[in-house]
This record gives structure tokens, sequence and C-alpha cells, in this order.
């Protein structure tokens, strides 16, 4: 029986930022909850996919910076997860399966910072084959893009989220089923609107069950 498994990037983060790891709040369960599971036509299109075409089309999709979305808006982000952005601290957001209010609600009393500035915390969640990145960035400039890269392989463009204003802050997210399971150094690196490396973050994900 598959299994997801969160693996936070803290020690990185607090070696390449000088900080601790993000303040996020998780909601586990099983994926079979997800919006595609209920629907008869998404499922199968996923499960048609192959992980070529899906680099493929990550390669070929703009990267226009991150979506703005409202304090607590519930956003889909791959594999029935979804993500969702919090007005109380800095950096704090939830990644949720099942209960995203529950998740959102004992999110709330995580106030404090949780990553130095022009800094980049990053996770990973995995079941079987299934990989699901996110984390969040701290920067002076917005970015325009945030890339993940696995190993020697493929430069992947991930999804960006942030809330309204100038907050200094946001997350990213990256669906990557099928390309499981981990076993390289996972690079992300944030870039401003000119091209420049804004931060980047490089960890090892943990092997499963502590070996």
């Amino acid at each position: 029986m598959k299994t997801r498994r969160f693996v936070m990037a803290g020690v990185m983060a607090a070696l390449l930022a000088g900080g601790a790891g993000t303040a996020v709040a998780l909601g586990g369960g099983d994926g079979a909850d997800s919006a595609a599971a209920k629907t008869g036509a998404a499922a199968p299109a996923a499960a048609a996919a192959t992980p070529a075409t899906r680099l493929a089309a990550a390669a070929e999709a703009p990267a226009p910076g991150p979506r703005v979305v409202r304090p607590y808006e519930p956003v889909e982000i791959g594999q029935g997860a979804k993500m969702g952005l919090l007005p109380q601290g800095q950096q704090n957001y939830v990644v949720a399966w099942n209960d995203y209010a529950a998740s959102v609600e004992r999110a709330k009393s995580l106030v404090g910072d949780s990553i130095r500035p022009n800094s980049l915390s990053g996770g990973v969640n995995s079941d079987g084959d299934d990989v699901l990145f996110t984390g969040a960035f701290r920067t002076h400039t917005v970015p325009a893009r945030i890339t993940v890269r696995i190993g020697d392989g493929a430069v992947r463009d991930a999804g960006m989220l942030k809330l309204p204003g100038n907050p200094g802050w946001g997350t990213y997210h990256l669906d990557a089923a099928g390309e499981g399971p981990l076993a390289e150094t996972v690079r992300v690196t944030a870039y401003g609107p000119d091209g420049a490396e804004l931060a980047r973050l490089s960890f090892d994900p943990s092997p499963a069950d502590g070996r």
C-alpha cells in the first residue's frame, strides 16, 4: 500500500539561508479525495500522460510570475492536494489533501518568520512514483520564475502563488507525478524578471522509513 511522505528541507534551508524551515501545516490523506479522482475525464487524462510529455509541456509553458490569490483561498496543485496562503506571519501556508479548512485553522497559530530574506524553503511529498514539490520564497524582488531540477534531469518551471500587494513572499509547487521515487539531489532556483538569480536551494530527499 502506498503511503504519503513529506520531507521538509528545513536543515538545508537553514544552512543556505541561516534560518529555520518554512512555517507550513500539512493535511495528510488519501489522494482518492482529489477532484481529479471524482471526475470521469480528468483522471484518465492524467494517467495517460507520460513523464516525457509532461516535461515537454513544462518546457513550453510560460513563466509569467506568481498567481495572485486571496488569503486562505484553496488552490489545486495536483495529486488531490490544495495549497493556501495565510496572512498571519510570514511564509505561512498549508498543503492539504482532506480537511483543508481544519489545516488552515491549525496554521493560523504559526505567526513567525520562518526563512531569511532572499531564500527558499522546499519539501517533497511522495506517494510511490508520484512526487509533489512545494515550498516558499522570500525575496526582495518578486520572482518571475522558479525552477526545479532533479539530479541532471530537465529543468522544470514550478507554479507560484502570492497574496495581493507586496507581502515579500509566496509559494511554489510542481506536480511531478510518475517521476519518483527520488534518489538524486533536488535543486530549486528563483529568478527575477531580468533573469538574475534571486535565491537557490539544494537538498537530498530523505530515504523512506529513515533508511
